[in-house]
């Protein structure tokens, strides 16, 4: 059979790494999505190759519309299809909203939120016309609890659970399945910053007493991407150690 082609935003470490890697361990030809050049990029790419699956590296900024324009044409003249889109490029700038610049909420917003519509909207009728497809966006538990000092962060990921429930009720009858993934706090370059008495604060408030790691997130985006999920559409699936039960 002719392998199933995964497109992952932000793909170089982290969350977006490890999907990268779980969905060419299932035969997934990949396409890493990156902003800008660094030894990341290579390492993941060289990883995902010795899984005898193909690896496309396309640079491209997912706020820039254009750019995702390119980005699809890029993968699609190569490998002729995209069969999942995982939609995982993001970034915080932190800071209470009384001190907030203008740009970063804007910033934050353009990147989450606004690159999420840029890259779907280059994919989806490539999926449409196969009458098949998975869009998985990454989302956040702050984008449903809200969290101080994260404003535009916590819109941005909000935003992406109206997106995906609305684009769900859009496509369903041309089996493109639309879910989102709400990560809560996971090990990342992002919470290594934590002071480690923090992160055993945080930790005693998850049920599960423990952070999450970049690849249980990546285990439920591969369920999402796969047949087994095949009746689930427009659902936000918590992976965050119970902690907004």
């Amino acid at each position: 059979m002719e392998k199933k082609v995964a497109l992952i935003t932000g793909a170089t470490r982290g969350i977006g790494k490890q999907i990268a890697i779980k969905l060419a361990k299932g035969g997934y030809n990949i396409a890493l999505n990156y902003r800008t050049e660094n030894e990341d990029l290579n390492l993941t790419k060289a990883q995902i190759e010795d899984l005898n699956v193909k690896c496309l590296a396309v640079k491209g900024d997912v706020s820039n519309f254009e750019d995702c324009e390119n980005v699809v044409k890029t993968i699609i003249e190569d490998f002729g299809q995209i069969d999942v889109l995982v939609n995982n490029a993001g970034i915080t700038k932190d800071m209470l909203l009384m001190r907030m610049k203008k740009e970063d909420f804007e910033q934050v917003i353009n990147v989450n939120l606004v690159g999420t519509f840029n890259m779907t909207k280059n994919v989806i009728n490539y999926m449409l016309k196969a009458r098949s497809g998975r869009i998985i966006n990454i989302s956040s538990v702050v984008g449903i609890s809200g969290n101080a000092g994260q404003t535009n962060y916590a819109a941005s990921k909000a935003g992406i659970i109206g997106f995906t429930k609305s684009l769900a009720k859009e496509v369903a009858s041309r089996n493109v399945l639309v879910n989102a993934v709400a990560p809560g706090f996971i090990q990342t370059n992002m919470t290594d910053v934590l002071k480690d008495e923090l992160k055993e604060e945080i930790a005693k408030n998850i049920p599960l007493n423990r952070m999450g790691t970049a690849e249980d997130v990546a285990n439920v985006v591969k369920f999402l991407a796969s047949e087994d999920s095949s009746y689930i559409t427009g659902q936000v699936i918590n992976v965050d150690g119970g902690m907004l039960m």
